[in-house]
């Protein structure tokens, strides 16, 4: 298991940015693909992005492609989700999570570890 701390979350208005950290403890943070999820009140923890362990695949769910951007810097142990063109909508409590699974997954069954959440409130 990987101890993970998300930062970075806040309040922004409608069209603004932010960006996400999410730094991880252990010596073999490469050997994990990461993923961004995100859960609003009331419903279903969802699927935002996920990262290889080298970082040369990535993986975003519909709604946030062109938006946001998902990277890692294994050298700091800290995986990013940058977001532009915020929505309202996108306003949620963000996750990152890790697994060690061959493949890239969306499913967050097939996450092991996670962190406590930062809180992203987008303002209309």
């Amino acid at each position: 298991q990987v101890q993970l701390v998300e930062s970075g979350g806040g309040l922004v208005q409608a069209g603004g940015s932010l960006r996400l950290s999410c730094a991880a403890s252990g010596r073999t943070f490469s050997s994990y693909a990461m993923g961004w999820f995100r859960q609003a009140p009331g419903k279903d923890r969802e699927f935002v992005a996920t990262i290889s362990g080298s970082g040369g695949m990535t993986y975003y769910t519909d709604s946030v492609k062109g938006r946001f951007s998902i990277s890692r810097d294994n050298a700091k142990n800290t995986v990013y989700l940058q977001m532009n063109s915020l929505k309202p909508e996108d306003t949620a409590v963000y996750y990152c999570a890790a697994h060690r699974r061959v493949r890239l997954t969306t499913l967050p069954r097939d996450f092991g570890s996670w962190g406590q959440g930062t809180q992203v409130t987008v303002s209309s």
